[in-house]
């Protein structure tokens, strides 16, 4: 990288530059939010001498996703082999001075802003507003548009009475005379350019890793945009309930499959053509591993996930393996899933876990039994010690991702529960019930420190949880159950719920909170491939085993 330069830019190269595709707006910059007022308020400043800040500009052969026009003015592409500027800082101020400049009209919303409005008052002093954008209180003649002012013959300007023509041709010199100051950023990495982007913008939003790369992976000439990429595998996605799927999950799918790594800097350093060659084929195995994840696991939604995560992985299967996995590979699989789920794997560190995990990917590839450094605790007193129910922690998903997998049926007549995205936002869920209502619990002196227990939730519907249950004892509402289903017994044993022996005739809490922790654990069992380490587990569960990406959404 060359140290940046300072340098003025004349009025006439800066319009003329911005019009030929030299000077652009790089897309992951901000709308235009200018006022038509504010724009007026620069050319003022301008027309009195003032400075105006400094542009700071990015040049480099690089293509990036860029602002296509500006107020109906289509700009033309970079010309083949030139160098493009960036603007890094100043692309307000720069679309103020085009817009205005050029009299466009800018639609926002339903209201159009017509820059062509925009006036120089000639009796104005400098002490004075010199461009204003209502003219209704100036006098006739004693006011120019600012377009004409710029653009307009000898004999426009002649129509004006004689003791304007010196401030007409003052005005005029000025605006065309003023050189713009600017600071030229030569040939920087992308990752550099992005990093004094965001250090100059310090009071907003840093730019994340898929705006970076939707910048440079742009390819006009392969219609190759990977926002509308990535929104048309979302909207694939969103048919079958797995539109929460992260961008930054996407990216470290394309990054593992194309180099096996997948932290930040690699997915920077990847090349703008394999990405573009690999996409398709990866947006496939995206789509065909949650397909598995709802056929063969009955994971019914992606807010089940224990990790976003857990895409990466099972995708790069799926691109070097187009076929269900069958014997060996599916069994090796399983224990995979819920190795990773169980264990709080992808809790942090997750892209250097991921490059690890996928050495495993590649050994269930070639029917080979992955080794795993760490241990699962399949007992029911682990469930039952660690299983306050937090719907945002990954082991308590993992749960019930084994819940949903019973496709649960209604208490009532035996319908399939509704599972959504839209309703597994938060712990207090309109699919989740506490099997003993905590308020009923609370009456006999028990905390929600106690109740509030993935051993105490069923997957309901919404209608059942609120309205017909309430916080009424389980012996109750369930007699009131069994008097209208016939078949409750086994609805129930959907929910892995026994009716006998479990306390829940007596309202015993301890009772069954012991029985269908046992219950869950026998469950995990039949998931995983058990090793001599798992016998002796002395695993540890953080309570707060978040999903590491669902909290940043970004690396």
């Amino acid at each position: 990288m060359h140290l940046p330069e300072p340098k003025n830019l004349p009025y006439k190269t800066l319009l003329a530059d911005i019009e030929k595709g030299l000077i652009k707006i790089p897309q992951f910059q901000r709308d235009y939010v200018w006022s038509k007022e504010r724009a007026a308020g620069l050319i003022d400043s301008i027309l009195k001498g003032y400075p105006i800040g400094t542009f700071i500009t990015w040049k480099t052969k690089e293509a990036l996703r860029v602002v296509k026009d500006l107020g109906g003015v289509e700009l033309p592409p970079v010309p083949e082999g030139d160098f493009a500027e960036y603007v890094l800082d100043g692309q307000q101020r720069m679309t103020s001075l085009f817009c205005a400049l050029k009299g466009v009209q800018i639609q926002r919303g339903k209201k159009i802003d017509d820059f062509a409005d925009i006036f120089v008052d000639l009796n104005a002093s400098e002490h004075d507003k010199i461009v204003v954008i209502d003219p209704t209180e100036l006098e006739q003649g004693t006011y120019i548009s600012l377009t004409n002012l710029i653009n307009a013959g000898l004999t426009v300007l002649a129509s004006f009475d004689t003791k304007y023509h010196a401030k007409l041709e003052e005005h005029k010199q000025t605006l065309q005379g003023y050189n713009f100051s600017l600071i030229e950023v030569k040939e920087a990495a992308l990752d550099v350019a992005t990093e004094i982007f965001t250090r100059i913008n310090v009071g907003g939003k840093p730019l994340s890793l898929f705006e970076i790369m939707v910048a440079k992976t742009f390819d006009a000439s392969e219609e190759f945009d990977l926002s509308e990429k990535f929104e048309t595998l979302v909207d694939r996605l969103r048919e079958v309930g797995y539109d929460t799927i992260s961008d930054a999950t996407v990216l470290q799918t394309v990054a593992l499959v194309i180099g096996k790594e997948c932290k930040r800097q690699n997915i920077l350093s990847l090349d703008k053509k394999r990405f573009i060659e690999e996409w398709p084929k990866v947006a496939s195995a995206i789509e065909s591993a949650v397909d598995y994840f709802r056929g063969y696991y009955r994971i019914p939604v992606s807010k089940l996930l224990p990790y976003n995560s857990l895409l990466a992985p099972f995708a790069y299967f799926f691109y070097h393996h187009n076929d269900k996995p069958l014997e060996n590979k599916q069994l090796f699989l399983e224990d995979f899933l819920w190795r990773v789920s169980l264990g709080g794997r992808y809790s942090s560190s997750v892209e250097g876990k991921l490059a690890q995990d996928i050495k495993r990917i590649d050994q269930i590839l070639g029917d080979e039994q992955p080794s795993y450094d760490w241990a699962i605790d399949t007992s029911a007193q682990f469930i039952q010690d660690n299983g306050s129910f937090n719907a945002g922690r990954s082991y308590v998903k993992a749960l019930l991702c084994i819940m949903a997998y019973q496709e649960p049926k209604s208490f009532i007549d035996g319908s399939v529960v509704h599972i959504s995205n839209d309703w597994l936002k938060q712990a207090n869920s309109r699919n989740y019930h506490h099997y003993f209502p905590r308020a009923f619990l609370r009456k006999q002196g028990l905390g929600d420190d106690h109740s509030n227990h993935i051993g105490n939730i069923t997957i309901v519907d919404d209608f059942l949880n609120k309205r017909k249950i309430g916080a009424q004892a389980p012996s109750v509402y369930m007699s009131k159950f069994a008097e209208q289903n016939p078949e409750l017994e086994t609805h129930m044993s959907t929910h892995l719920i026994e009716l006998q022996e479990w306390g829940i005739w007596e309202d015993d809490y301890n009772a069954f909170l012991t029985k269908r922790c046992e219950k869950l654990s026998e469950e995990i069992r039949k998931r995983l491939v058990l090793r001599e380490q798992d016998k002796n587990a002395h695993q540890s569960v953080n309570v707060e085993d978040l999903d590491e990406l669902a909290l940043e959404a970004d690396l």
